[in-house]
């Protein structure tokens, strides 16, 4: 008997689920059509900035190999640049001229992280954020030092820090972790919630509404995909977790602009096992002001807040206001930054170093009939 009861709630669900997802496709077909600029996002700052300038605004919406996929009223169109598409990211405004890109304008706010691999480079997420949606969930994937890295990002950026966390259904009170996250800084909002059921999109609807960007980050497995299905109308494919870590397989695999129902966009990113920072140092400082309000109340200017007579970071730590592996991982996330920041500045200059000296080679060719002549046949 409970079996057959059990069968046909799920079947209820089931219908009731099919209902809602067909009346968000049916709204869905109306998303991006008549779109105004300010339904893109569009700014007085950036119409000023245009003024004068050749070329008609766009918005991003994907990064391909070598050109630009971008929105604009007159709709949907692909894009050349002479700088090369590496030089752009999903959310960037940019003024078009037929079908190439005449100028890319200031960015309000930019995500950025080191790219994986042995060298030293900055690899862009995304521009014209307003809200960085940081996913975990209430399970092993919830885990202080990656959050703090995440909201670092966030920070550094200019975007409002939000956590979002998923599996609310699988614990008994969510409010204790709600209150971890929030307790990581004091510019960080917690919400919990259960990704699978569509009621998700309603709880995140503030965050993308009219004009607004909601940028979704966080490991593979966490309901990413899931919440994009929920606030778009799309219905892509999820995959699950392993039972052992609660770690998920990649579903997303590029960035790109979605437009929400709630009459925002979205950018939901591929997961990243693996977050480094660089250039955030300022946005380090921002998420860790206890620790550092705290070392600025230090007796030394040079404190290293170990064993240092008059150390305030020493003596919250005796007091118990302030947790010794917080400031163990504010040490990691300082040096880290620090090591990858110069790393790059490194790269840089070597970078135009090389071009400097490919130009006077050119030039010498050029002189003497060499390959720059040959080059230039």
């Amino acid at each position: 008997m409970a079996d057959r009861r059990s069968a046909s709630n799920a079947r209820r669900i089931s219908r009731r689920r099919m209902r809602r997802r067909e009346c968000l496709l049916h709204e869905r077909a109306d998303l991006l059509t008549d779109l105004t600029l300010a339904d893109l996002g569009w700014s007085e700052a950036w119409a000023r900035e245009a003024e004068g300038e050749d070329g008609t605004p766009a918005r991003v919406s994907e990064v391909r190999r070598d050109h630009l996929i971008a929105l604009s009223p007159g709709g949907s169109a692909e894009l050349t640049t002479s700088d090369g598409a590496g030089q752009y990211c999903v959310g960037d405004w940019i003024l078009a001229h037929g079908p190439r890109v005449t100028l890319r304008l200031s960015r309000e706010t930019e995500i950025a992280r080191r790219a994986a691999g042995p060298q030293a480079m900055r690899q862009l997420i995304a521009a014209n954020v307003d809200t960085l949606a940081i996913v975990t969930s209430c399970n092993a994937d919830f885990n202080e030092a990656r959050l703090e890295r995440y909201l670092a990002m966030a920070a550094q950026a200019g975007c409002v820090p939000l956590i979002v966390l998923t599996k609310a259904d699988g614990v008994a009170d969510a409010t204790d972790w709600v209150r971890r996250a929030e307790t990581l800084s004091p510019e960080v909002r917690g919400i919990a919630l259960d990704a699978r059921d569509a009621d998700a999109a309603d709880a995140l609807a503030p965050w993308c509404g009219p004009g607004r960007t909601l940028a979704l980050v966080g490991s593979s497995g966490v309901g990413k995909t899931t919440l994009q299905n929920h606030l778009t109308g799309t219905d892509e494919a999820v995959r699950g977790i392993r039972e052992g870590d609660a770690r998920g397989r990649h579903t997303t695999t590029a960035r790109s602009l979605r437009r929400t129902l709630a009459g925002g966009w979205l950018i939901d990113t591929p997961g990243m096992r693996e977050l480094a920072l660089t250039d955030a140092g300022d946005g380090i400082a921002a998420v860790f002001a206890d620790v550092t309000d705290l070392a600025a109340a230090c007796r030394f200017n040079d404190c290293a807040h170990e064993v240092e007579p008059g150390c305030a970071v020493q003596a919250a730590i005796a007091e118990g206001t302030l947790d010794p592996e917080r400031l163990v991982r504010w040490r990691k996330l300082v040096r880290e930054d620090r090591i990858a920041t110069e790393g790059v500045a490194v790269m840089r200059a070597r970078t135009r170093g090389t071009g400097k000296a490919a130009h006077a080679s050119t030039k010498r060719g050029r002189g003497r009939g060499g390959f720059g002549d040959d080059f230039e046949d």
